[in-house]
């Protein structure tokens, strides 16, 4: 068990990234680089306890900073869609970079992915590495000058804990998750259309178009594609001509997970890979989950040379709501000046049948 540092490349300026690996008491391990605060890889077992790599990445440092699917990382200052790349806080209007359309898309080409992280310390004994970046006041067009450290620790139990803390100095947005794309019968394995998928959530927040902007509704669930409360197939009804899935090609959409209150963590989701039987649940204190099926890879070259298509890895990205700093009824993602930010998302890892 402990935490190992190696390289893991340069960046095109030069600059050197690191791996580091996380490694339990049972042989599992993580792998995370500093370049972008990204998971890389995933190694737990499978039903016949074969190490299997579960999450969908690169092999060095380049293929990070120059691919465009966000591998592993970490998103931020905002993850997802503002429409129209404009916002008002305090009655002061901010206008971003229209990355996505008219909309903004994960704060912009600028995010906290292409960025450069500081090891802030290793923990040999919790089995953890903490990255911190400094962000500062008019970054990406947002206020407030931002501390950020985030830490990943790899437990006995074979579970991710990524735990977020961010200070500001001005009233500005913070809404961070992690983009790891997941396939639990492997990275390589192609798609994820028979994994088996359960969201804790009766009621999603439906998009107006092809342009993934909520349309500030609620609506249950029930009767439509968009129900996994039970259980279900992920390519089901991936296909079925819902005008949702249509919009989107495939489920890219904001799950209002159940039971949500303010600093509490509860289980949202179940996913289990039926070649593997590797099943990972999510637990996270936020009120929403992205559940997106990879509609845009399109031939992006991952590890070992392989090339990842269309639905070959879904994210499960915790969040506040998408554009919710213009949705009221959303629920606020402003992180006012002085206070502090606090949230953390686990996945965990374990074997079924």
């Amino acid at each position: 068990m402990g935490v190992d540092k190696r390289s893991f490349g340069q960046t095109a300026a030069g600059e050197a990234a690191s791996l580091y690996h996380l490694e339990n008491n049972s042989g599992a391990y993580i792998e995370v680089t500093d370049f972008g605060a990204s998971l890389v890889k995933v190694m737990v077992p499978d039903r016949d306890g074969k190490l299997v790599d579960v999450v969908l990445g690169c092999d060095d440092v380049s293929g990070y900073e120059t691919g465009d699917a966000y591998f592993g990382a970490v998103i931020g200052r905002n993850g997802n869609r503002i429409a129209g790349a404009q916002m008002q806080i305090s009655g002061c209007v901010y206008r971003l970079v229209a990355n996505d359309g008219e909309n903004n898309l994960h704060s912009g080409p600028d995010g906290y992915e292409r960025r450069l992280w500081r090891e802030a310390g290793i923990d040999q004994r919790k089995n953890s590495v903490t990255f911190s970046l400094l962000s500062p006041d008019g970054d990406q067009g947002y206020p407030g000058a931002l501390h950020i450290l985030v830490q990943y620790r790899f437990s006995d139990a074979d579970e991710i804990i990524i735990s977020y803390m961010v200070n500001s100095d001005a009233d500005t947005v913070v809404n961070l998750t992690n983009h790891s794309y997941f396939n639990l019968d492997g990275q390589d394995q192609g798609s994820i259309c028979d994994h088996w998928v359960t969201l804790q959530a009766h009621g999603y927040t439906p998009v107006k178009d092809s342009g993934g902007i909520p349309t500030g509704e609620i609506f249950p669930v029930e009767g439509t594609p968009m129900d996994f409360t039970s259980g279900r197939r992920v390519g089901e009804e991936i296909d079925s001509g819902y005008d949702q899935l249509d919009h989107m090609g495939g489920y890219d959409h904001n799950f209002v997970c159940d039971g949500y209150r303010e600093g509490v963590r509860r289980a949202v989701a179940l996913a289990r890979g039926p070649k593997s039987g590797i099943t990972m649940k999510v637990v996270t204190d936020l009120p929403g989950m992205q559940f997106y099926t990879g509609n845009f890879l399109d031939g992006k070259v991952g590890k070992g040379g392989h090339i990842y298509q269309r639905r070959d890895g879904f994210c499960m990205e915790t969040q506040f709501f998408p554009n919710s700093i213009n949705e009221e009824s959303f629920g606020s993602p402003i992180l006012e000046a002085g206070k502090t930010y606090r949230s953390a998302t686990s996945y965990c890892f374990g074997v079924k049948g």
